[in-house]
């Protein structure tokens, strides 16, 4: 099995894949957007600083079209929306991510669904 991505890799590779149809990704012009500069963009892809912070994870997923809880994670974060939900019944939000660990994916969608469309 691969070695998952890291989140600089995944940014840079996803960065990367759309450079090569659209100058507007490069480096310099996302990290402008991004409100960063462009030799702190390279070297997070680099691998050589952590991932920043929440606000510009999330511009940075906003700027390259990716789930910002994706990058999140990614970057061994939580959202902040996500974390008051935890903190709300932690030992019974570990327990459900404990329980669904294993589960393979199309279990968990099933039961995501199921208690979204309320027919649980």
């Amino acid at each position: 099995m691969p070695k998952p991505l890291t989140f600089g890799q995944f940014l840079r590779e996803s960065r990367e894949s759309k450079v090569a149809t659209d100058r507007g990704f490069s480096l310099r012009k996302v990290a402008e957007r991004a409100g960063i500069e462009p030799s702190y963009l390279s070297k997070i892809e680099r691998d050589e600083q952590p991932p920043p912070g929440e606000a510009v994870i999330r511009q940075l997923a906003v700027e390259l079209s990716e789930d910002p809880d994706v990058l999140l994670a990614l970057a061994g974060k939580v959202s902040t929306d996500l974390l008051a939900i935890i903190r709300s019944r932690p030992r019974l939000f570990a327990d459900l991510i404990r329980q669904l660990k294993n589960m393979p994916d199309h279990a968990v969608l099933r039961l995501v669904r199921e208690v979204r469309d309320g027919t649980w």
